[in-house]
């Protein structure tokens, strides 16, 4: 009863005492949680075992990020090699290339730890809430984002139908090789695949 009753005292100050972790500090933290799930997987990774790992407290981790699933999915997050947000190379076709190209080094580790979560996901539905609140939503954004510039240079028309369906197209792209060709999708495949399947669809 005395954790929660702390755990509930601690809730108003949360906002306040999440600036006390440095930048450097939380990407120790997001490091140390994928490195966790890929040795044990979600359901064997434990807070307990994530505050052990990186010297942490629990009331910590929990100030900061709330619950397990919200750890995950902001430490899945933060540790990608490239943010679409930060993305812009001038055009659509180069941002597209540049996308797959920065995702081309941890591309195996992602794709390896987005199937052992899907799973999970489908099991914890807290877990599935967290990862498309502060994964796949975000994600979904930055790539609107990125295709209203394209449209903004007039590359793509403002009412083209497949505007609406990129998201599973990238998406689609990096899960489908595996189920039909047994393959993974590397960068080669990546670029053909933008080429000869997202542009046209958008008529770029």
């Amino acid at each position: 009863m005395q954790a929660v009753d702390q755990q509930t005292e601690d809730q108003p100050t949360a906002r306040v005492r999440r600036s006390r972790l440095s930048p450097e500090r939380e990407r120790e933290l997001h490091e140390a949680v994928v490195e966790m799930l890929q040795e044990v997987g979600y359901d064997a990774l434990t807070m307990d075992a994530v505050a052990a790992r990186t010297h942490s407290s629990k009331a910590t981790l929990y100030r900061q990020w709330k619950s397990k699933p919200q750890l995950v999915a902001t430490a899945l997050r933060c540790t990608k090699p490239v943010l679409l947000e930060d993305v812009d190379t001038g055009s659509l076709r180069g941002d597209l290339h540049e996308i797959a190209r920065c995702s081309e080094p941890a591309r195996e580790r992602d794709m390896a730890l987005m199937r052992g979560l899907a799973q999970a996901a489908h099991d914890h539905e807290d877990l599935q809430e967290a990862l498309r609140e502060l994964l796949i939503y975000p994600e979904i954004d930055a790539l609107n984002a990125l295709l209203r510039r394209a449209v903004d240079r007039g590359e793509v028309a403002a009412d083209a139908p497949a505007l609406h369906y990129i998201p599973h197209m990238v998406c689609g792209a990096y899960v489908s090789r595996q189920f039909i060709e047994a393959k993974e999708p590397d960068l080669e495949y990546l670029r053909d695949f933008i080429d000869a399947v997202i542009l046209p669809a958008l008529g770029a």
